[in-house]
């Protein structure tokens, strides 16, 4: 069993498609706890500058999205349907729409703006104040959380992650070759770890999981078994 009279603050950190979300779901789900999907949260942003023609994949419109960031407004709203929330943008349920090959394409450039990091951590930190809550992004036990009782690290072999999430874009209907997820990948892990604003980093406490080979309950044992030490 598991103390949930005390709340902590679980931050989930790691490379694009290691599961981060699919396990931080799982988590939030045993403990009761609320699960916050940051980069949903870039995702949506960068859906709305798509639209206005403003998230070039090399060269974004920063100084037009800078201007825009006040009519960006993100919320969750839970689906009875997935038992999920979904990602609302100015009101529309964009869940689907982020979730595209197209987007995954766009959303580093525009997470590294550094007026966009400010806002979404601003609105990541309100959501999380009280404890009792799991995110998972590039930063947030770097910058969001640096004090979270509990850092993880999620990574994984790139052609794993490739195949697994060449598979969720074939479930959604979308059909799309190994080798072009692996590039989208390969460019995204550069990005996300060279940029200038809150780069991708292993903090000095975080714990890593390697799940290359590991099952979705594995790895939820492993992390319960983790969180067990914590609260006792």
């Amino acid at each position: 069993m598991i103390n949930t009279s005390r709340k902590i603050t679980i931050a989930i950190d790691g490379y694009s498609s290691c599961g981060k979300s699919t396990l931080a779901k799982a988590i939030a789900k045993e403990l009761n706890y609320v699960y916050v999907d940051t980069g949903a949260m870039y995702r949506g942003t960068a859906l709305y500058c798509h639209r206005l023609g403003l998230a070039h994949a090399q060269s974004p419109d920063i100084e037009q999205i800078v201007q825009e960031l006040p009519n960006i407004q993100i919320s969750f709203q839970y689906n009875p349907e997935t038992q999920q929330s979904d990602l609302f943008l100015n009101g529309e349920n964009v869940e689907k729409e982020i979730r595209t090959l197209e987007i995954s394409q766009l959303v580093s450039p525009i997470a590294a703006i550094k007026e966009v990091r400010e806002k979404m951590v601003d609105e990541q930190r309100n959501m999380g104040k009280e404890g009792g809550v799991v995110l998972d992004g590039r930063d947030i036990g770097s910058v969001v959380f640096p004090n979270a009782e509990l850092k993880l690290f999620l990574t994984a072999q790139p052609t794993i992650r490739a195949e697994r999430r060449r598979k969720e874009l074939e479930e959604k209907g979308e059909n799309v070759s190994l080798d072009e997820v692996l590039k989208n990948i390969e460019e995204r892990d550069y990005l996300d770890t060279t940029r200038k604003e809150s780069p991708l980093i292993q903090t000095e406490d975080a714990v890593v999981l390697d799940n290359s080979f590991l099952t979705r309950e594995e790895q939820l044992v492993w992390v319960l078994d983790k969180i067990r030490e914590i609260l006792g």
